[in-house]
């Protein structure tokens, strides 16, 4: 069928005004996925709110928002790789907002800054500089959205298929969700464990949300977390010279603590996975590593405990704030304006704007806006097979990890800006027509 010449220059224009707004709005985590970060404490080995007194190393790197004590030696950033150096705020493989103490605090790789040196300290970067500076990460503003995000994390219930099975001094983990495994384990429950048990497929993420005001690994006696091995089809002691499919499903284990205030690691036993305690006082003990990073208000650790460069790779699900209404107020028309028998629009809507269907979720509740964004009863049930959304491109050795210190999730753009859109497109449109036939008004 042949298309008259205004009807092909209105279509064609229309397009290319939708295209250039519809273009932006691809999803950075690919789509359907939106995906929440752990903002700038995903680049550090030890990410502390107020006071860390540590010794004798930290493969990663190190950020104390209040005073570092590093007595009796202390290194930092072994084992960070040129990207990941590269990706700190400043290049700064430590950061310490307060004082630092100690006579041979060495950084390894990046450089390193600190608010005040006590009497005697000695602080010397080996690829890169350190010296007397304003810390730049803002500890405050970080550790409100750390809060917030684990909190969140904590309000999701258990993943579809998740199980739980405490078996005399055995604590069972058991998910089959390729995306995303949530678990709710309270601490005394997880205290009584001498071994820990997880078992789900390797790439997947798995969020283990510990309830309670405190855990203590030394009462416990806990000594291995083993990990299953698909290839193996065993389960795996985690340690630094063996891990699970290579590590991949230690990279993407957080342990979730968001109402703790104090966290004990037993000494005799390596911790396989990221901690994230941000209320809690989190003691590392004398002998045995963190293998992952931890995230806590405070720190204190010697001996032999280090925390070893196994940052969280994997992607959390995002928390969607709820949609903002805007309440329109009509104005007073007087009589006999031309205007005076208009339909006022609704309040709570925009004039010409309309509003997103809603997609009932499972449970009976609204999941799925129009736009394509999950509502926030969706984001606190996220499917046992995929994450319902966690961080973008970052130093994180994953590819989803997102970098910056912002806890926020990417997705589409909103409703209002599409339906602003149509405007635009008819504009266009009706722009190229009008051209089109002034053209042929002039040939004819």
């Amino acid at each position: 069928m042949r298309i008259p010449t205004p009807a092909a220059a209105l279509a064609i224009g229309g397009s290319l005004a939708l295209a250039a707004l519809v273009a932006p709005a691809a999803h950075a985590a690919g789509p359907g996925r939106q995906c929440q970060s752990l903002g700038v404490a995903n680049l550090y080995g030890e990410f502390i709110e107020g006071d860390d007194t540590h010794t004798p190393d930290a493969e990663g790197a190190v950020a104390v928002g209040g005073n570092a004590d590093f007595t009796g030696g202390f290194s930092v950033g072994q084992e960070l790789t040129p990207e990941q150096v590269a990706a700190l705020p400043g290049g700064n493989a430590l950061v310490v907002a307060g004082s630092v103490t100690g006579h041979n605090t060495q950084v390894m790789k990046g450089n390193g800054v600190y608010g005040s040196k006590a009497a005697g300290a000695v602080v010397e970067a080996h690829q890169g500089k350190v010296g007397q500076g304003a810390s730049p990460i803002d500890f405050k503003a970080e550790f409100a959205k750390l809060r917030s995000a684990s909190a969140s994390l904590a309000a999701a219930p258990q993943t579809a298929g998740a199980t739980v099975e405490a078996k005399g001094k055995e604590l069972r983990l058991g998910g089959t969700g390729t995306g995303l495994n949530s678990f709710t384990v309270s601490a005394a429950t997880l205290q009584g464990a001498t071994d820990v048990f997880l078992k789900v497929p390797a790439g997947s993420v798995t969020v283990i949300n510990v309830t309670g005001d405190g855990y203590d690994m030394a009462a416990a006696k806990t000594t291995g977390f083993h990990l299953w091995d698909e290839a193996k089809q065993s389960y795996v002691l985690d340690d630094k010279l063996q891990s699970a499919a290579g590590g991949a499903v230690r990279a993407r284990l957080l342990w979730n603590f968001p109402t703790a205030t104090k966290v004990v690691k037993n000494s005799q036993a390596a911790w396989a996975g990221t901690v994230l305690a941000p209320n809690a006082a989190f003691d590392l003990g004398s002998g045995g590593p963190v293998n992952g990073s931890v995230i806590a208000k405070s720190l204190t650790g010697k001996g032999g405990a280090e925390t070893h460069h196994y940052p969280f790779a994997g992607c959390l699900p995002a928390v969607v704030p709820p949609p903002t209404t805007v309440t329109t107020v009509v104005p007073v028309i007087p009589s006999g304006s031309p205007s005076a028998s208009a339909t006022p629009s609704t309040p709570g809507t925009t004039p010409g704007v309309p509003s997103p269907s809603v997609t009932p979720g499972a449970s009976g509740g609204p999941t799925t806006p129009a736009s394509g964004r999950p509502s926030p009863g969706a984001s606190a049930s996220p499917s046992a097979s995929a994450p319902a959304a966690v961080p973008t491109a970052s130093a994180s050795p994953s590819a989803e990890a997102t970098g910056g210190g912002n806890l926020a999730h990417t997705g589409s753009g909103p409703v209002v800006p599409l339906a602003i859109g149509g405007a635009v497109v008819i504009a266009a449109g009706g722009a190229i027509v009008g051209a089109t036939r002034r053209r042929a008004a002039k040939k004819a």
